[in-house]
């Protein structure tokens, strides 16, 4: 800047308020810290490649075209590590076998840090489902794995069945709607009845309304509210006014059922019988609701996409439900009968029929997580300093690894935005990581495939539905997941439907 503009814009500052004097300064201590962390790392041989921009070019590309940002860094710098900085965060992107291997087995990288300071994506009450430490979180751990016990799983299917054949009833007898709002809407319902009681699951108004807060919480996620949490802006405001609805939500039913004195044979029951104290039911409820929905929605969305748009993986999977019906069902069900016919029939299969009898819906699963679920998982280097292809990984830094380098990869998946269930298993290390790897893997993941196939079953034989455009005309060809969509990887909007009618 020319010096007779340094005096002008010192002047303005001068005689600016008090708030945007307090600004400027921010700004000019971020942009200092910039200059001295760079002259710091250029002394270090071993530093990863940077992406040579200043953080403020960085922090919007990486919150809303993530990958589209992190694919162009590693083809801009041509390595399989680079590192750019959020405000005061230093990330590090890795990618490659080794760096994917290191980045899912290192005991240092600690992915509550990560996934905390960089995503933001549930909402956050201090010491309710933030700031826990690490009995705190081992003790989540512990109860949703109560959650998904034998037991617990096979007295919640008929349940589900039942809340999928009730959505769908209540669409109409047929239809024409887009599956990314209206099938992640019931997947919500089903985590919603796992997660939590029946205050909460057994009320439409009720689940539609804490929907509605989640995704008020997600859309408050912006660039600053990310990145400067304490910064007063509407989508912190936004954000804050969402979780205190959702917490007086839980509270209440909690509340409900205490007064009641009559115990209920849900999770909610299960959580307060354990005697955990009412902020631990709290925490569980808020955090494991959205972490279960978003990613189950987003793959039960796509599963019944990929579904209607391929009649031969449709037809397959059909016949694979009417076996499981006729080997374990003792309540004869026939074509066009009524969904609630349909539910009883389904319910009387085993849950180890449903997992371990289903091989055609597992792979069908399998594919639709490799193409359709665009995380970037994250971590925080707690120490010590690591190194990952000979690049350095400091201490204190955060780690990021895109799932597109290796779902996406040609070299382990030829053609690899084609639906393709039936393709070989690569033999890589870490091929497939649609449900985590390492030492971090879903823990949710036996609630979520349970979901999906009693949701694709209700499908399958309960409707007849294909995929559309927005004038009804079969597509000939789907449109690809959208991976900078990192929430819900929908296609462009109104370009594919899901038509149906009942069959009865």
């Amino acid at each position: 800047m020319h010096p007779a503009g340094l005096l002008v814009f010192a002047r303005e500052v001068l005689t600016a308020g008090l708030f945007w004097q307090i600004c400027v300064l921010i700004i000019l201590l971020l942009l200092l810290c910039e200059c001295a962390v760079r002259w710091w790392t250029t002394k270090r041989d071993d530093m990863p490649i940077s992406l040579n921009s200043l953080f403020i070019s960085t922090i919007v590309p990486f919150v809303r075209n993530r990958y589209d940002f992190l694919t162009w860094g590693f083809q801009s710098t041509g390595e399989t590590v680079f590192r750019f900085r959020l405000l005061n965060k230093p990330v590090v992107a890795v990618s490659g076998e080794s760096g994917r291997s290191t980045f899912l087995t290192a005991k240092g990288f600690d992915i509550h840090s990560g996934f905390k300071d960089l995503l933001g994506g549930i909402p956050l009450v201090r010491g309710v489902t933030s700031d826990l430490h690490g009995k705190t979180i081992a003790h989540i751990y512990r109860r949703l794995a109560m959650v998904q016990t034998q037991g617990s799983l096979s007295n919640l299917i008929p349940q589900l069945l039942a809340d999928c054949c009730n959505t769908i009833e209540a669409w109409g007898k047929r239809g024409r709607l887009d599956p990314f709002p209206s099938i992640y809407h019931l997947i919500f319902q089903l985590t919603v009845r796992a997660l939590t009681g029946t205050e909460i699951a057994d009320d439409p108004a009720i689940v539609a309304r804490l929907k509605h807060l989640y995704d008020e919480v997600d859309e408050g996620n912006t660039p600053a509210a990310i990145l400067l949490p304490w910064w007063p802006g509407r989508g912190m405001i936004r954000k804050l006014l969402a979780t205190k609805r959702i917490y007086d939500i839980i509270t209440k039913a909690i509340d409900t059922r205490l007064k009641s004195g009559k115990p209920r044979d849900d999770t909610l029951q299960m959580l307060l019988d354990s005697g955990d104290d009412n902020m631990a039911v709290v925490g569980f409820t808020m955090g494991l609701i959205i972490a279960g929905a978003r990613s189950t929605g987003t793959t039960a969305s796509w599963l019944l996409t990929y579904l209607g748009a391929h009649p031969e993986w449709k037809a397959r999977a059909h016949v694979e439900i009417e076996s499981l019906i006729f080997t374990h069902s003792l309540t004869p069900y026939k074509a066009g009968a009524p969904l609630s016919d349909l539910s009883v029939a389904l319910a009387q299969i085993p849950l180890n029929a449903w997992e371990g009898s289903t091989p055609v819906l597992d792979a069908l699963i399998h594919e639709t997580t490799r193409l359709a679920q665009p995380h970037t998982a994250m971590r925080k280097n707690v120490g010590p300093d690591m190194h990952i292809d000979g690049k350095l990984i400091p201490s204190g830094h955060y780690v990021v690894y895109p799932f597109s380098d290796v779902h996406l990869n040609e070299e382990l998946y030829p053609d690899p935005w084609k639906f393709d269930p039936s393709r070989p298993r690569p033999d890589a290390r870490y091929s497939y990581v649609g449900w985590g790897g390492g030492k971090t893997t879903c823990l949710g993941q036996r609630l979520a495939k349970l979901e999906m196939k009693l949701l694709s079953a209700v499908f399958l034989l309960g409707t007849d539905f294909s995929i559309v455009d927005n004038g009804g005309k079969a597509l000939e060809t789907l449109p690809r997941p959208n991976w900078n969509d990192i929430l819900g990887c929908k296609p462009p909007k109104d370009s594919c439907f899901i038509q149906y009618h009942l069959n009865y």
